[in-house]
C-alpha cells in the first residue's frame, strides 16, 4: 500500500492508530519537539521507527518507544505542489532536457513523501523558476535509473535520441544523469557523437533537491547559462566548482572524474582547469584548443563492451589475468603503476593476450600525469610484449573508448591507431 510504504509490525499499527499515513504533515514529541513530513522506510528496516522528514531536507528516525505525542498538522491530500502552466517567449534561445534519472531532475512528492522524476516543464519550472527567464525548456525522460544500473545499451539509447536532435531548433540539451558514472557517458556520446553541432551538458546533483545544501538548482541553472550563451559544442559535465554557490565548472566530457564521494566539488578536470567556469553569471573561457570543431558531423553509435580494466596491485594473481583473456574479451586497458608498469607476474599472461590479438592499453593509477613507458626497464619490456601506452588519458576513459573503438573497427592496426588518436581532447596537451 503507497501510503505505508516500507512500514510493518508496530510501526505500521502506530500510523494506523493515529489516522496517519506516509506524506501527511506532523508535530511530534519525543525527546525534542520535530515538525516534517511522514516518509517511507526502507523495506528492509526494523518496524520500531517512523521517518520523518524535517523542514531543513533531512530525514530523522524517530524511536516509537520515546515519542509521548503526535499531533496531525495536515493531510497529504492537501499538500500539493501548484504547478502554472508556462507561456514560451519566442525571444527566448530553446533548449531540450533529456531525463535519465539520478536526484538532479527530482522533486520531493508531498502526496506521497518520496522523491520523483520531474516529468514535465511546469514541474521543472516550479522546482528552478529561474530557468523560465533564461529559455524554453522541452523535457523528455529518457529512463530512469540510478547511475550505477546505466550500461553501455543505455549509453547508445542516448547518443541515438542525441542525433534525433541534431539539426533541431534547440541551442544545446541538457541530460540529467546520476552523477557516480556520469564520466563514463560523457566519456561515450564525446566519441560516438563528435563533431555534434550543438552542445550537450550533462547534469548531476551530489545533494538532493530537497535539502537546504542541494546543488540541484545551481547546476541546471548554470548548465542552461552555459548552453544559452557559450557559442560552442562538445560534450561537457557542468558541476560546482568548489563548495561556495558562486562557480560553477564545465569540464569537457573526457577530462574529467568525479573525486569525492559527497562533495558538491566532487568533479574536476584532470590535468588542467575546467573548461569553462560560471563566476557570478559570467563565462570564462579556460579552453585553449578546441577539438570539437570538426568539417562534419557524422556519428558512429556502436560499440563493443568486452574490453575489461585490470587495477594492478601488489598481490594480484595472474589466474585472474588468465581468465579475462580465456573469456573472449576484445581489449584489456590496464590501470599501472606510476607511469604505466605491473609486476613480471603477468608478463607471460600479456604475452599470450597479445599473440591472441587483444588490445593492451596502460594508463595510470595516479590521478595526474602522463603514461611514460620508456623510463624504465620494466616498461620497456612491456612495450615489446605489446601493451600500448595511452598517454594522459583517464582509465575509465580509456575502457569507455576501447569499447567505442572495437564496435567501429575490427582491424589491428586501426583499433591501435585510433586508440592514440585525440578524438575529444581525451588526451590534453
Amino acid at each position: 500500500m503507497p501510503e505505508y510504504t516500507g512500514y510493518r509490525g508496530t510501526s505500521l499499527e502506530f500510523l494506523k492508530s493515529n489516522n496517519l499515513v506516509v506524506g501527511d504533515s506532523v508535530k511530534i514529541t519525543s525527546d525534542l519537539t520535530y515538525s516534517g513530513i511522514i516518509m517511507p522506510r526502507y523495506e528492509h528496516q526494523d518496524d520500531k521507527h517512523i521517518v520523518l522528514k524535517l523542514n531543513s531536507g533531512y530525514n530523522i528516525g524517530l524511536d516509537l518507544d520515546q515519542i509521548s505525542k503526535v499531533e496531525k498538522l495536515s493531510s497529504s491530500e492537501k499538500i500539493r505542489n501548484i504547478e502554472q502552466k508556462i507561456k514560451k517567449n519566442p525571444s527566448l534561445p530553446n533548449i531540450l532536457l533529456l531525463s535519465t534519472g539520478g536526484t538532479i531532475a527530482s522533486k520531493v512528492d508531498y502526496r506521497t513523501g518520496a522523491v520523483t522524476p520531474i516529468l514535465t516543464a511546469e514541474e521543472l519550472n516550479s522546482s528552478v523558476p529561474e530557468l523560465s527567464k533564461m529559455a524554453n525548456i522541452d523535457t523528455e525522460v529518457l529512463f530512469s535509473e540510478y547511475s550505477e544500473n546505466i550500461m553501455p545499451d543505455h549509453w547508445l539509447q542516448i547518443a541515438n535520441k542525441l542525433v534525433e536532435f541534431a539539426d533541431s531548433k534547440y541551442s544545446g540539451i541538457i541530460i540529467a544523469h546520476g552523477t557516480d558514472t556520469m564520466h563514463y557517458t560523457s566519456s561515450f556520446l564525446s566519441f560516438a557523437l563528435a563533431g555534434y553541432p550543438i552542445p550537450v551538458v550533462l547534469v548531476g546533483s551530489q545533494r538532493s533537491s530537497d535539502r537546504a545544501s542541494s546543488d540541484a538548482a545551481l547546476n541546471l541553472i548554470g548548465a542552461t547559462r552555459f548552453l544559452v550563451e557559450c557559442k560552442t559544442n562538445g560534450v561537457y559535465v557542468v558541476m560546482h566548482h568548489d563548495e561556495s554557490d558562486e562557480t560553477i565548472s564545465c569540464h569537457y566530457g573526457t577530462r574529467v572524474r568525479k573525486n569525492h564521494t559527497s562533495k558538491r566539488s566532487a568533479f574536476e578536470t584532470i590535468g588542467d582547469n575546467p573548461a569553462y567556469l560560471i563566476i557570478d553569471d559570467k563565462i570564462q573561457k579556460n579552453a585553449k584548443d578546441d577539438y570539437f570543431k570538426t568539417s562534419e558531423f557524422t556519428p558512429k553509435i556502436n560499440l563493443d563492451a568486452r574490453v575489461a580494466l585490470v587495477k594492478y596491485y601488489p598481490g594480484y594473481r595472474a589466474d585472474l589475468l588468465e581468465k579475462i583473456i580465456d573469456m573472449d574479451y576484445r581489449a584489456i586497458i590496464f590501470e599501472g603503476t606510476g607511469l604505466g608498469h605491473i609486476g613480471k607476474i603477468l608478463y607471460d599472461n600479456v604475452k599470450k593476450a597479445h599473440e591472441k590479438g587483444i588490445f593492451l592499453g596502460m594508463t595510470s593509477q595516479c590521478i595526474d600525469g602522463r603514461v611514460g613507458m620508456t623510463v624504465y626497464e620494466s616498461g620497456r619490456d612491456l612495450l615489446n610484449l605489446g601493451i600500448v601506452p595511452l598517454e594522459n588519458m583517464i582509465p575509465e576513459v580509456a575502457l569507455v573508448k576501447a569499447m567505442w573503438v572495437l564496435g567501429n573497427s575490427d582491424n589491428p592496426e586501426e583499433i591501435k591507431k585510433i586508440m592514440l588518436e585525440n578524438i575529444s581532447s581525451e588526451m590534453s596537451k
